[in-house]
């Protein structure tokens, strides 16, 4: 029974056209995402460690900059990170639930028509 229910998500899934999210834009994006993160912090500390090393305030305000240029691209690449990582996620919850709700609406139905049938036949139920 637990095999039926696999292969009816399966076919539920490929009937609402889901896209995989291993494939295409957004896995390179994902990816994108996470190397602007670990490069903004490698350019953080490479400034960091350069505008200590220099005596001359204008050395250190350069570097002072691009230290902040790092982590700006840091945040913008956790910003695309999330964004792709909670799609990715978000979109086969989404279907999990839809497909959850419309299984317990089969239940409910299928439960309220053996009632009426039960009392149309004259049967008792204890409601």
């Amino acid at each position: 029974m637990a095999e039926d229910r696999l292969e009816q998500f399966k076919s539920d899934i490929a009937e609402m056209r889901i896209k995989d999210p291993h494939v295409g834009l957004e896995t390179v994006l994902f990816w994108l995402g996470v190397v602007a993160m670990v490069a903004g912090i490698a350019v953080t500390v490479v400034a960091y460690f350069r505008s200590h090393n220099t005596s001359s305030a204008l050395n250190q305000g350069d570097d002072h900059i691009i230290a902040l240029i790092g982590v700006a691209i840091t945040i913008a690449g956790a910003a695309v990170f999330l964004r792709y990582s909670l799609a990715a996620f978000l979109r086969f919850w989404l279907a999990r639930l839809i497909y959850e709700q419309r299984t317990q609406t089969d239940r409910i139905v299928s439960a309220r028509d053996g009632t009426m049938t039960a009392r149309d036949g004259n049967v008792t139920s204890g409601v």
